[in-house]
């Protein structure tokens, strides 16, 4: 509305100064006269014209202001509700605890000598704490991936009056004592048996590079899956999805690339489906892969690979709306934009539909979610292993506009803001019994030894004003802003 009011306003400017300089003509053969006339005809009906037109035009944008502004005050009026909501359960006492902002404090070394890896490793700004980050060699480096025997935390642990805390950015333990391998991946609560399923990349391998400029990488393992009833007790249910180990032409041949898996369920033909991210060791492949399986513990069945709507496709997720239809989300035409398209009613396969939304913004690692019939997202900008700045988005409708909310991270320090606390956005899950929080899921990628990534899990709140402008429309968007919060420790309702 905005855009069509200014666009009158800069019409009707224009018009009078057409008038003016017919006038200034006119008055240059009647200087006496102060008065509009009109020397030839074609002038005249110009001016006539054009006066007619601008007096219809004001009138014609009074009327859809006019319906503009009844259709904004009943959002308002909706969104008073909403926010009367957001107050009460911003107010709620445990989670006024995940909003507690927590800062942290971290000394720099004495600058020294990198090792070679590192200048690879590099974000395209370099931040001297990133630097440290990347450095397998840094004095520093136990802040950022603590030591199994001083810092892991799980079931089989002693931990004391700390049980069921967790600790992001510290080693994560299965039930049988084993360190969490389901790196890049989803959750998925399966209704009929009221368990939560972790499903991740399994990167218990080595770390290499396939060649001199390549990135890290380690072999395909397969799709690793965990079991939970609480979110925080967790049990190795196995690969569900294996490597291929002999055939070089399959797309999971162990040479290949397999991220970010994600698995829904098919109420319709109660199928559990896996879609993934595939690629070859260069990274030119970029397609999805697609798997099924009667059971959410599989195994899973390979069904074939790509590219969706006929682009590249690198990290992507899936998300299962409301009324059961699917969507395929994913970084395409070479990570600088996103996708977005319904999935078919088997979830099988995409249908034709697709919308180009943040086009050059070169976003990465989309985690969507909903609330109060507003979808938001957290993505990542591109910079390969090295963490960057986060940024939260909402919309409306799931095929966008998608509007930019801004950097979604609160607390740690300016840094830990600036790098979404050393790790990239993977997935989101509601936070059972509280309205309006969520569980935002992370990994905080060890390009030293993948295998050693950690899980950076942090409470998620949908609440206060947003405090930036909409790229799409004039003004302050009615729904909050999106808030992740640090915590060095943290635990559940």
């Amino acid at each position: 509305m905005f855009w069509i009011y200014r666009s009158w306003v800069l019409y009707i400017y224009s018009v009078l100064e057409d008038i003016k300089r017919i006038m200034k003509k006119n008055n240059k053969y009647n200087k006496k006269s102060t008065s509009l006339h009109c020397n030839d005809a074609g002038g005249c009906r110009y001016s006539l014209l054009t006066i007619v037109w601008t007096v219809v035009g004001f009138f014609l944008v009074a009327h859809l202001i006019s319906l503009y502004s009844r259709k904004d005050n009943n959002i308002h009026q909706q969104v008073s509700s909403d926010q009367l909501q957001v107050v009460h359960h911003l107010a709620h006492p445990i989670v006024r605890e995940l909003i507690r902002v927590e800062e942290e404090v971290l000394r720099m070394p004495p600058p020294r000598k990198r090792s070679p890896r590192t200048s690879k490793r590099r974000s395209r700004k370099p931040i001297p704490l990133v630097e440290e980050f990347l450095d397998d060699k840094s004095p520093i480096r136990h802040l950022f991936f603590p030591g199994i025997k001083t810092a892991a935390f799980g079931p089989t642990k002693d931990m004391g009056n700390e049980t069921s805390y967790y600790f992001p950015g510290k080693i994560w333990m299965d039930t049988q004592g084993n360190p969490i391998q389901a790196h890049g991946g989803g959750i998925l609560l399966d209704v009929k048996s009221n368990t939560y399923y972790w499903y991740g990349e399994y990167k218990d391998g080595p770390t290499y590079h396939a060649h001199k400029k390549g990135p890290a990488r380690v072999d395909i393992i397969g799709v690793g899956c965990y079991s939970s009833k609480d979110l925080w007790t967790w049990k190795n249910e196995g690969i569900v999805l294996g490597a291929e180990e002999t055939n070089k032409t399959h797309d999971l041949h162990k040479s290949n690339v397999l991220e970010r898996p994600k698995v829904i369920y098919n109420e319709k033909t109660e199928k559990y489906v896996m879609w993934m991210h595939i690629d070859d060791a260069n990274y030119t492949k970029a397609s999805v892969g697609v798997a099924i399986s009667n059971s959410p513990t599989g195994p899973f069945e390979y069904l074939y690979s790509k590219r969706p709507h006929g682009f590249d496709s690198r990290d992507m997720t899936v998300f299962k709306d409301d009324d059961g239809v699917a969507y395929l989300i994913y970084s395409s035409e070479v990570n600088s934009v996103l996708h977005i398209g319904p999935l078919t009613e088997d979830y099988l396969d995409v249908t034709p539909v697709m919308k180009r939304v943040m086009v050059g913004q070169h976003r990465e690692a989309p985690a969507i979610f909903k609330h109060q019939n507003i979808y938001y997202m957290v993505t990542s900008w591109c910079t390969g292993w090295a963490p960057n700045e986060a940024l939260a988005h909402a919309a409306e409708s799931i095929m966008g506009p998608w509007e930019k909310l801004g950097n979604p991270c609160i607390g740690g320090n300016k840094v830990f803001r600036l790098t979404t606390f050393f790790a990239q956005s993977t997935y989101v899950i509601p936070l059972p019994g509280v309205p309006g929080a969520f569980i935002f899921m992370a990994d905080r990628w060890n390009p030293a030894d993948l295998r050693d990534s950690r899980y950076v899990w942090l409470p998620l709140v949908i609440g206060g004003p947003a405090d930036q402008p909409l790229e799409f429309n004039f003004g302050f968007p009615s729904w909050s802003r999106v808030s992740i919060y640090w915590h060095s420790k943290w635990r559940l309702p």
